[in-house]
């Protein structure tokens, strides 16, 4: 006879409890023993108790637990179930961390990291082969719109797998802070119902409520031509910026301006002058918001970087030349102010477009949903791997289908106010996809492709350079615990499905953009899950945080424009600026969503620092607390930094980056 202590741990989310009562089973290699438990477990409670067991169970390998209700199924979330055998047994741990309904058994291995192996009769093998059979029927692809990445099959919200969904505090945060700002805007057209909309100063009535420190300066600075550098390096969206190689063959310098081409061809000779090419807005439809035609540009900056390391714009072109058209009138600092403030406008609406839908949807939504399927799918839970991930992609699923149905969907947020919705931008996100490459989501090479190395006030490539050099350190320690050779990688079959689940079927056959079809070598599969926990963190903090900040104080970053882009100068009045930037509904719209989608989340989990313990093990262990060593001690660096800063950068700040993609 032997005693066993069980401790049985329940989340502390609302709801997590249940009344039903649960009854358990521990499961050994020489047998297994029902456990008579009046268990009914309370929220956030670890409950505890000791039983007798008649027989010697062996080592423990699962604990088996099911639920039964009589009128109502009340669904309880079971944090984690772990074992003190008798004797000098070690305390064995079962990790479940997920929501436990109907009647059905549940095994729970033991949380012990383990490859697949080709032992068909152990038994947990037998089990990992029927966890996966068992979520491909659960967690399947959809097509959104062709040619864009696969999402999960979700028409709403409800479709979702239960454990994919937000706890119900994260559900009541995010909806209220929707009906708060739809309040917000209600008050703000009242306010402004018998005001002027005249001048750019009539902004200042609507520029009340939820906003950053760093708001306030944009709304004081944003017309200099510094600070329009600056967010080029820095803002909201730091990835469209790169240095020229030589002057693009779309800026098109009409005679009479021989002194900027000697300008432009110095900076090109000293290796300062940058380009911002918008070319990828070209051609595509702009929206009519309540039957008046919005508008699009497509614009090139050619920008010069200063000793002192500021970025100067020289020259703006709001649309690429065409046959059939004048040569696109060129914007200089030495126009009149006005021309020059809205040909600065056109750019910042376009960046706009490019950050959302591009670098924010794409490149970090999109993916992250095709990295969170794609691991359900292939991995299961006792693949170091799975354990890696799984708290890289918390509410990812639920985020991004309430943004298929009530961003970019018909009659959404783009819809109603940016310049690139009612279509516009499904065909801007598929010209978007043609280009994503695995290059473009890794920083080592997507900063030195653009020429951004070492780029004095460059505070984004920076500190993007520095987390992926952490992350990667992070990932490689988990990784050589797991596959000491590379012939142990090559041999893994769910990992190698896992990849070809990513670039072949999420991705739409992306082999022929770069990524991976298959992992050869450890490095390239430390490089391939460190751009997974890189983009599903760093990234993702980078491009969404900034939005609080930059599109607060709406003419720095319209979201549509309601005039053509100019073609003379000297026509330009105060009238024509306020006639292109957003109405007040528009405006309204934009800032109450920038603070619904920027701002920091209630229950967010900063990297590294999550709460569940899916490895068992001290070595698993080591590993993680020296990330999060090294995350502290590179907050600290950027803590010190920004002190001495008149703008500083906090989007990479480790507190301030979530652990997976959540708003």
């Amino acid at each position: 006879m032997g005693r066993y202590r069980i401790r049985v741990a329940t989340g502390a989310w609302l709801f997590s409890g249940s009344h039903n009562l649960v009854r358990l089973w521990l499961v050994g290699a020489r047998g297994e023993a029902e456990l008579e438990l009046q268990l009914r477990p309370a929220r956030g409670e670890e409950e505890e108790f000791d039983r007798d067991v008649a027989e010697d169970l062996g080592l423990l390998q699962f604990v088996r637990l099911r639920k039964h209700h009589w009128l109502v199924d009340d669904a309880w979330f079971c944090d984690r179930i772990t074992v003190q055998g008798p004797g000098a047994c070690a305390e064995a741990a079962f990790p479940c961390y997920r929501w436990v309904q109907g009647e059905d058994i549940l095994s729970l291995p033991e949380g012990t990291a383990r490859l697949p192996g080709d032992n068909a009769l152990d038994v947990f093998q037998k089990h990992r082969e029927k966890e996966l059979k068992d979520r491909q029927q659960i967690y399947c692809w959809a097509t959104w719109k062709e040619g864009l990445p696969l999402t999960i099959a979700a028409q709403r919200k409800d479709d979702l797998p239960p454990n994919m969904r937000f706890h119900e505090e994260k559900r009541l945060d995010f909806e209220w802070t929707l009906k708060a700002g739809a309040l917000e805007i209600a008050l703000k057209r009242v306010y402004t119902l018998l005001s002027s909309w005249n001048c750019l100063e009539d902004f200042d009535q609507i520029f009340w409520g939820q906003k950053s420190a760093l708001a306030e300066k944009v709304h004081q600075c944003w017309q200099d031509d510094e600070l329009f550098g600056y967010q080029f390096v820095n803002g909201a969206n730091p990835m469209l910026l790169r240095r020229s190689t030589s002057l693009p063959s779309r800026l098109v310098l009409p005679s009479g301006m021989e002194e900027l081409r000697a300008q432009l061809e110095k900076e090109l000779q000293n290796g300062s002058l940058f380009e911002a090419d918008f070319i990828l807005l070209d051609g595509i439809p702009a929206n009519v918001i309540r039957g008046e035609k919005q508008y699009l540009a497509a614009p090139l900056v050619m920008l010069k970087m200063e000793p002192n390391g500021k970025l100067l714009p020289m020259v703006i072109q709001l649309q690429p030349p065409n046959p059939s058209s004048p040569i696109p009138t060129l914007f200089l600092p030495s126009d009149p102010p006005l021309a020059w403030l809205l040909a600065k406008s056109w750019v910042r609406n376009s960046d706009f477009q490019l950050h959302q839908l591009q670098y924010h949807l794409l490149n970090t939504h999109l993916v992250a949903e095709v990295i969170a399927v794609a691991t359900m799918r292939c991995l299961p839970g006792l693949h170091p791997i799975f354990k890696l991930l799984i708290p890289h992609i918390r509410y990812t699923m639920e985020i991004n289908t309430r943004a298929r149905t009530q961003l970019i969907s018909d009659g959404g947020i783009f819809d109603k106010a940016v310049s690139t919705g009612g279509g516009g931008h499904v065909q801007l996100l598929r010209r978007a996809t043609a280009q994503l490459t695995y290059c473009s989501l890794c920083p080592p090479d997507d900063l030195a492709d653009r020429g951004l190395l070492g780029l004095p006030g460059a505070l984004y490539a920076r500190d993007a350079l520095r987390l992926w050099e952490i992350i990667a350190r992070y990932v490689e320690g988990i990784v050589l615990l797991f596959y000491q050779r590379d012939d142990v990688v090559r041999g893994d079959p769910e990992l190698q499905a896992w990849c070809r689940e990513i670039t072949e079927v999420g991705l739409c056959q992306a082999q022929d953009r770069g990524f991976p079809v298959s992992f050869q070598s450890q490095s390239q599969l430390c490089h391939f899950l460190t751009m997974c926990v890189f983009t599903c963190t760093a990234q993702h903090a980078a491009i969404n945080q900034g939005q609080l900040d930059w599109y607060a104080w709406v003419p720095n970053a319209p979201c549509t424009m309601r005039m053509p882009p100019p073609t003379t100068k000297e026509d330009v009045t105060m009238a024509t600026v306020m006639g292109s930037l957003p109405d007040v509904q528009q405006a309204c719209l934009q800032m109450a969503i920038s603070w619904h989608l920027g701002r920091r989340q209630p229950d967010m989990v900063p990297l590294g620092h999550h709460k569940e313990k899916y490895f068992s093990g001290p070595k698993p262990k080591a590993v993680l607390n020296q990330f999060r060593t090294d995350l502290e001690n590179l907050e600290k660096e950027i803590t010190a930094r920004n002190e001495q800063l008149d703008w500083p950068y906090e989007y990479l700040k480790p507190s301030c980056i979530e652990n997976s993609v959540t708003i």
